[in-house]
């Protein structure tokens, strides 16, 4: 197939785009390379090095014979751009991971909040008119998170997207009807996730476009199969407290002899999933695609989950690291259940990674690698949800700032 990847330059895009053009499929990517500018805004580096996004791709038709295209869009902005693209172009299938994916970065300032509306709501927005006006019946498959659901849980396993339910009418009745899983986001990120699956819901009734929604865990891991090939096509990796993910983070901070920061009690449940699982179940997600006027495609795109302080004292055995109990920058209950189905990707033939002593040992071996080009000072999670928070906020776990004698 042609298969478009927005955002195919980021954490979960570029991997992705190695993976489908491995198979023999032609890939475009499409991305304003907005990360690697917020990297500079915040003054921290991918712990991995990256080179250009044109040098990766050429990095990548020296060694395997196919070609990855790049164009420079910004699809938040550049509608008609867009849309001739697309005319243009005429995608089989399109990826859509060009979203900020922070719900730290997300919540730092209001204008952080402004920028993840903007660019997160208009470019999941812009992309969907502009399929309808161009009429190409491409495969829309999107990236979500499990986060749209909150992290509260009434014992009961978080459906994938559809809930049944039965109401009563003026007589009395009972009616059934089927209803997308409420959701209930923990930020600003989250909240534009919700968003994108209303903008999904409308234009698949309205307009009959073929659209999968995956609803994904916290990614963990740094390879893929393709990534290892060579030191160029290596994946960035964010270890930085706003867009570094809890099980990375806690094996990097392993790997520096920095103490595990869990956050409050540690007891949030997450749902988790490696990396070479999230291009695997996009692959199995490109050859399920739904029919024109079949309602959204909803899949719960994870493998396991975990309570933060289990995690942690897993990874304290593997690697002897010390554990740092902090407060919780977030606002969030101390202690939450998590149960999920997964049936979807399970039937279709994933066969899940799961959290080896292997996989993780070698992010820590990675991180060891790198481990220069960390600056410890941006490890921790210092963005608040609210301003009462952020006077809480401890900014120095190791205790390394000056202090006053007096």
């Amino acid at each position: 197939m042609k298969i478009a990847v927005l955002g195919g330059d980021g954490f979960c895009g570029w991997p992705t785009s190695l993976h489908l053009s491995d198979q023999g499929h032609e890939v475009h990517i499409i991305d304003n390379l907005s990360r690697r500018w917020i990297d500079t805004e915040l003054g921290v580096q991918s712990l991995t090095p990256m080179d250009s996004i044109q040098e990766r791709c050429r990095i990548w038709k020296e060694i395997s014979g196919e070609s990855i295209r790049f164009h420079l869009l910004d699809l938040a902005k550049d509608y008609d751009r867009l849309r001739h693209w697309l005319a243009e172009c005429r995608p089989d299938a399109i990826i859509h991971f060009a979203e900020q994916r922070a719900a730290p970065y997300s919540m730092k300032s209001d204008h952080h909040k402004v920028y993840t509306v903007n660019n997160n709501v208009s470019a999941t927005h812009n992309l969907l008119t502009a399929l309808v006006e161009t009429g190409i019946d491409a495969h829309l498959v999107h990236l979500g998170t499990m986060g749209v659901y909150g992290y509260s849980s009434v014992g009961a396993a978080i459906p994938e997207g559809y809930l049944d339910v039965e109401i009563e009418n003026l007589q009395g009745e009972k009616k059934g009807m089927e209803i997308l899983y409420p959701t209930r986001p923990g930020s600003v990120y989250h909240m534009t996730k919700s968003l994108d699956q209303i903008l999904f819901q409308f234009y698949a009734q309205n307009d009959g476009l073929r659209i999968t929604d995956l609803h994904q865990g916290i990614v963990w891991g740094t390879h893929t199969e393709q990534t290892r090939r060579h030191e160029q096509l290596i994946n960035r990796f964010d270890y930085d407290g706003d867009y570094g993910t809890v099980l990375n983070r806690f094996l990097i901070q392993a790997a520096i002899n920095y103490p595990l920061t869990v956050h409050g009690t540690g007891g949030q449940t997450r749902a988790f999933i490696h990396l070479q699982d999230t291009v695997r179940c996009i692959e199995l997600a490109l050859s399920d695609a739904p029919k024109a006027g079949e309602r959204v495609k909803i899949f719960n795109q994870m493998t396991e989950t975990h309570r933060v302080r289990d995690l942690a004292n897993m990874i304290a055995d593997l690697t002897g690291a010390e554990i740092a109990n902090l407060p919780n920058p977030r606002k969030e209950a101390a202690e939450n259940d998590l149960i999920v189905k997964n049936d979807h990707f399970l039937d279709l033939g994933l066969n899940p990674t799961t959290l080896a002593d292997g996989l993780m040992s070698e992010v820590v071996e990675v991180a060891r690698k790198y481990a220069h080009r960390i600056d410890r000072s941006r490890v921790p999670a210092v963005s608040a949800w609210t301003k009462d928070i952020a006077t809480r906020v401890n900014h120095d776990p190791e205790g390394r700032q000056l202090r006053s004698v007096s």
